[in-house]
């Protein structure tokens, strides 16, 4: 039955028919027809109201990497737009669905520079966003809504940006409900599959790379299987080290910013073929294009991607197979026979527990990474969800925490500063009856404290960890290595983290040593709510192998 409703009502419709329950935002007048209509059906959309457009984007990109959905958030035009689009390049660089709405001025404004007028279209046109859609008449909003829905999810996952002029949402249209039926991702990869077979037979030493979203519990599992039972050593690309157990006997380590340096040479000296599965083999993943030559990789080349504008884009593949990760697993079996070289996975696994050991001295600094670490991984729940930000503190989280499905990593391939405490308060929100523990250092943190509010407002209960050593740390290393003792720009002028936490009636307690560590992770555990730990650590401590000093006499 077609009924009449406004562009606002129609938007809101649309989500509902998508399977929408909550979206994330900071409320504005230019998209006050969407919030009326929001108001109707509170009972199953749950709009979360942020304190800065940045925080809302984090925790829709978060949502989305969390359970596999489109994340949403809903900003106002111009400054609204600005500050979200940070999350929009998170969501692009770590392929992870989600669409952004922004209101915009009338259509008979446009082109004057009206008020917070941008052309959104420019402003996050692709490789930003996958497409950007501006809705220009309110009968045209449920087509565009599902083209939006259906790119999230499609080919390389990412975000889509909808414009959403005032008066559209006003205007009225008929509406008739659409059945919505998810994309189908199925395609015959078999013959493709026959040519990737025999060079894995063939292949002397080889060595898989798995990274990117999109994988089903069960497509994971069923890889892993696969993996062991032809002994094949797998890899996982920067910041997607959850995606196979650690635990494994074929598991190797991440390739990441701080990757092992010993795993690097082998795989690039030593490994015969790569098998990459879902990864764009990024900058950081190849560390700097060094792993694989550029554009034709020494080692034999297998590389299953979804999106067809990848293959080829930078390395030329021997096999290049057009698959979801989902797809490629489905006819796997076809692999069979392909695992050849027991030494060789022995070899990387033994390089791999050296690496991700954590060191038995400790108590060189109060309080010692080492040992905060140490309690951490001790402590925490098998199926933890763990958020880190951008920084050096994060290289400890990155060599030693070690994962197992269901366990989770929500950590931004973009490098986004800023990410850690929107995303575990995010985190903590969908998935209330688990651990969820954020890691940020002081200069993240405070790029979107704000969200504090956010998670006392809603009752988020995170663990959240403040590395807090008075710097820009990864800054502050770069400076050591190339600029010694010419510091500049990196010296952070901090709150009274505490009590900034306590004014938002949050727990919060600081630590100066490893015993006080051991005594505020206690407590944080058996709180049930939001727990923030200050860490005061020595600026010293900057990463898992040097010191600052170290690195500024190097």
């Amino acid at each position: 039955m077609i009924k009449t409703m406004t562009g606002g009502q129609i938007l809101v419709q649309s989500l509902l028919a998508h399977g929408a329950e909550r979206a994330f935002g900071v409320a504005g007048e230019s998209y006050l027809a969407v919030l009326d209509a929001l108001y109707d059906v509170q009972d199953r959309i749950e709009l979360v109201t942020n304190r800065q457009e940045g925080g809302a984007a984090f925790m829709a990109e978060a949502y989305a990497k969390l359970t596999g959905k489109t994340g949403l958030c809903f900003v106002t035009r111009g400054p609204g737009a600005c500050n979200a689009s940070i999350g929009v390049h998170t969501a692009r660089q770590d392929s992870t669905p989600m669409i952004l709405f922004v209101g915009q001025v009338a259509r008979e404004q446009m082109g004057r520079e009206a008020f917070q007028e941008i052309d959104y279209r420019q402003m996050f046109k692709p490789p930003i966003a996958k497409a950007v859609f501006q809705v220009d008449s309110a009968d045209k909003m449920n087509e565009i809504m599902a083209e939006a829905f259906r790119l999230t999810q499609s080919g390389r996952k990412g975000p889509v940006v909808i414009a959403l002029p005032e008066d559209v949402l006003t205007e009225t249209a008929g509406f008739e409900q659409a059945i919505v039926t998810p994309p189908k991702a199925k395609t015959d990869i078999k013959r493709d599959l026959e040519d990737a077979c025999k060079l894995l037979r063939e292949a002397k030493r080889p060595v898989c790379i798995i990274g990117g979203s999109g994988w089903s519990e069960e497509a994971i599992d069923n890889f892993q299987a696969f993996a062991e039972r032809e002994g094949l050593p797998v890899a996982t690309s920067f910041r997607r080290q959850d995606l196979f157990d650690h635990n494994s006997p074929v598991y190797i380590g991440e390739l990441g910013t701080g990757a092992n340096p010993e795993l690097v040479r082998l795989i690039r000296d030593e490994s015969g073929l790569v098998l990459a599965v879902n990864t764009r083999l990024s900058e950081i993943t190849s560390q700097g294009y060094t792993l694989l030559d550029v554009p034709k990789a020494r080692q034999k080349l297998i590389h299953i991607y979804p999106d067809i504008d990848e293959h080829g884009h930078v390395y030329r593949a021997d096999v290049g197979i057009l698959s979801k990760p989902d797809n490629f697993i489905d006819h796997i079996h076809a692999l069979s026979g392909c695992g050849n070289c027991e030494d060789w996975r022995q070899k990387l696994r033994d390089q791999y527990t050296k690496w991700s050991a954590l060191p038995q001295k400790r108590d060189l600094y109060a309080p010692d990474m080492n040992f905060v670490y140490g309690q951490l991984i001790d402590k925490m729940s098998e199926d933890a969800i763990v958020t880190t930000d951008a920084g050096n503190f994060s290289g400890w989280a990155q060599r030693y925490i070690k994962y197992g499905r269901p366990g989770r990593l929500l950590a931004p391939t973009s490098g986004a500063m800023g990410y850690a405490l929107p995303s575990a308060i995010s985190a903590s929100l969908e998935m209330p009856n688990r651990t969820v523990v954020g890691l940020a250092g002081d200069g993240g943190t405070m790029m979107t404290v704000q969200e504090l509010a956010t998670a006392a407002k809603y009752g988020a209960k995170p663990i959240f960890i403040l590395f807090n050593n008075g710097v820009y740390g990864t800054i502050r290393m770069h400076q050591a290595r190339d600029y010694p003792e010419r510091r500049i720009a990196t010296e952070l002028h901090n709150p009274d983290f505490v009590q900034l936490a306590h004014s938002f009636g949050l727990d919060a307690v600081r630590v100066t040593s490893n015993d006080a560590f051991v005594d505020a992770l206690n407590q944080a555990i058996a709180a049930k709510k939001m727990f923030i730990i200050e860490v005061r650590n020595d600026p010293m401590q900057m990463t898992t192998t040097k010191s600052l000093a170290e690195i500024e006499s190097f």
